[in-house]
């Protein structure tokens, strides 16, 4: 026994063990199995294991309310002289026995990040999301505001406490983080009328949206009323409030200010090493004035989602997709250099293949900007 559990690399206890265990059998009827043989002392005897099989059988068949379920089979079985299991038992052997009609959901692998813009996904594109923190409230004082901003890829992120949710305020905070970090190739947006512009009329295009158009910034505006596409900038907010505006007393606005300046030097130095796999920004154009009033070129994307007809609605008008794509996602890239929509499909479970489904014609006229 010693020498083979010196050859075993194991106890001498364990060879001692396995030899009990297959005394007086010959070695090829012995099971040397890792567990021991038979049912375990506690388990639900065979009998009643079959009852509560042929009670299931039978109430599948012939129960008036169609309920076959470990309720069910319960109130049937007390039914009986027999004592009855309980139900937690009967899901127990109904799962043993593979009895249970319920599926378990599928996980599936989560698509990457900005999955829905195919040069974000190679590598070859950044992106700067921005949202709003709105009604944070200082103990015997104003009302604060907060425009975040975090990039997808990079990971460099920006906090404004601001007094009042404004176009102007977003217009000068993106300005100031381009002129410092680059130039991305998308900004993503909600759809707040702070970026998007007015909803009430046809074709209008914020001043935010001009911006980006100016400088060769493609903005990028979320779907409504759908999760994941802004879950980077909601993970920021939720950070921000739990290591800001949580964290610390502020007597004053001047307060809020110092430990949010503070706390975004921080975390940019925290990881430096996504800011150096993320791709490369361009540089903010020198000299560069903004003019909302000069014409439009560039494209724009919206992620929107279609009816059951297979229309679409950006832009305060409706446009026709696909019939075969009811109530799925699609991405509509507005060229206004081209004068066209192109509505390409997205589908989660195959982030790669999206095909283009529809081009229509888009012939905005030119209206003087009166924001």
């Amino acid at each position: 026994m010693y020498a083979v559990a010196r050859q075993c690399h194991v106890s001498v206890a364990t060879v001692c063990r396995w030899v009990a265990h297959a005394r007086g059998q010959a070695l090829e009827r012995v099971l040397f199995a890792n567990r021991k043989p038979g049912r375990a002392w506690n388990r639900t005897p065979p009998e009643v294991e079959s009852r509560i099989l042929a009670t299931r059988r039978e109430l599948r068949e012939e129960s008036v309310l169609g309920e076959y379920g470990a309720r069910a089979i319960a109130l049937a079985l007390q039914a009986q002289p027999s004592p009855a299991p309980s139900p937690a038992t009967i899901n127990r052997v109904l799962a043993r026995c593979g009895a249970l009609d319920g599926a378990r959901r599928l996980r599936r692998t989560p698509p990457p990040r900005g999955w829905y813009l195919p040069e974000v996904v190679a590598g070859r594109a950044e992106v700067d999301c921005f949202d709003w923190i709105e009604d944070l409230k200082i103990a015997d004082g104003p009302l604060i505001q907060v425009l975040t901003a975090t990039a997808l890829l990079g990971g460099q992120v920006d906090a404004w406490p601001e007094l009042k949710i404004a176009t102007e305020v977003a217009l000068c905070r993106l300005s100031e983080r381009w002129q410092q970090l680059g130039l991305p190739e998308y900004a993503q947006f909600d759809n707040d009328t702070v970026f998007q512009g007015a909803h009430q009329f046809a074709d209008t295009v914020g001043q935010v949206s001009r911006l980006c158009l100016a400088l060769g910034v493609i903005p990028v505006f979320a779907p409504p009323r759908e999760p994941g596409f802004q879950n980077a900038i909601e993970s920021f907010n939720a950070l921000w409030q739990a290591k800001v505006w949580q964290r610390h007393w502020f007597e004053d606005f001047a307060q809020l200010g110092n430990a949010n300046a503070r706390y975004i030097a921080a975390h940019r130095a925290r990881s430096p090493s996504h800011r150096q796999q993320a791709p490369a920004r361009r540089p903010f154009p020198q000299g560069f004035q903004f003019n909302a009033h000069a014409p439009l070129d560039g494209m724009m994307i919206f992620l929107r989602r279609c009816d059951d007809a297979g229309r679409v609605q950006l832009l305060g008008r409706r446009f026709e997709v696909s019939s075969n794509w009811p109530h799925r996602l699609v991405r509509c890239e507005v060229d206004l250099s081209a004068q066209q929509i192109r509505f390409h499909a997205l589908r989660r479970r195959d982030p790669a293949h999206q095909p283009v489904l529809n081009v229509v014609p888009y012939h905005r006229q030119y209206k003087p900007f009166r924001g």
